[in-house]
């Protein structure tokens, strides 16, 4: 490195010369910054932090190597919100534990999941997610994308983790996040195993809430037969009428699904219903 070279500089999206060598894995070069001074608590670009930058491309030796020039493992900020939320995302289970270890706060708000156990939730995996719990993590959290942890592990579909945190103790009508609720971001995706779950842990099948309203609307909306089946056989109300679309009759016909039409029909759905598109 010059000796007039700026190490500091600010990119558009990596922020600093340091934060773009951490989020490309560069351990090197990382070595090389620091060596000719580069401040390892250096805030900007969408990282907002070197530490943050190399926890999301999960870079265990540059994290281990950040950490000993004493940098700010609770600094908030960026995409991720903490550089712990960062990790859990991209599902590196080691610099996760490294991260525990340096006095990462589990519990740390904000970012676009709202929480590490949130993203590790969403990223489907379920070592991380127990870590997390084991280390104080909060079940009931909310904010983010998906509001809950458990919206987002629904949405996925992955029924080990709706699974775990459902043991944990997480509220199964819990509502807010992009769908409201658990039972209709697992609907949406189409996640049948899920959906049986979480009515089995008496989900609220008539729920309102997200986009769609309630989740027959949104399971109708997304052409998902067997969920839309299982919903009318647990007793879902066929007529209930909100969200963007107006009945769950008006959501299937909206997207051509013509089975669900013939089926909600049957299950006594009113042609005559009105909605944000009128009647049928």
């Amino acid at each position: 490195v010059q000796r007039d070279a700026d190490n500091t500089l600010e990119g558009e999206n990596e922020g600093t010369t340091l934060q773009a060598a951490s989020v490309c894995g560069n351990l090197n070069m990382v070595e090389l910054l620091l060596a000719n001074g580069a401040d390892v608590n250096s805030q900007g670009g969408v990282f907002r932090n070197a530490l943050q930058a190399a926890a999301r491309a999960g870079s265990l030796g540059i994290v281990k190597r950040l950490i000993v020039n004493g940098p700010d493992v609770n600094a908030e900020g960026g995409k991720y919100g903490s550089a712990l939320q960062a990790v859990a995302f991209s599902a590196n289970l080691d610099t996760v534990e490294q991260l525990l270890t340096a006095g990462a706060d589990v519990r740390a708000p904000g970012g676009k999941y709202g929480s590490a156990l949130q993203a590790a939730a969403y990223s489907a995996n379920l070592e991380i997610v127990k870590l997390l719990l084991e280390a104080g993590a909060d079940v009931h959290t909310q904010g983010g994308h998906w509001g809950t942890p458990l919206q987002a592990a629904a949405h996925v579909g992955n029924l080990d983790i709706v699974k775990v945190l459902l043991e944990k103790g997480a509220e199964v009508n819990a509502q807010g996040g992009a769908y409201g609720n658990a039972l209709q971001a697992a609907a949406r995706a189409g996640n049948h195993d899920v959906v049986k779950l979480l009515l089995d842990k008496r989900a609220d099948i008539n729920a309102q809430g997200g986009q769609f309203g309630t989740v027959l609307q949104s399971a109708a909306f997304f052409g998902n037969l067997d969920t839309v089946e299982l919903l009318l056989d647990r007793g879902a109300d066929v007529n209930e009428n909100g969200g963007s679309v107006g009945t769950a009759l008006q959501s299937a016909a909206s997207k051509g699904h013509k089975d669900i039409v013939r089926v909600l029909i049957e299950n006594g759905a009113e042609l005559s219903a009105h909605g944000e598109h009128g009647t049928m």
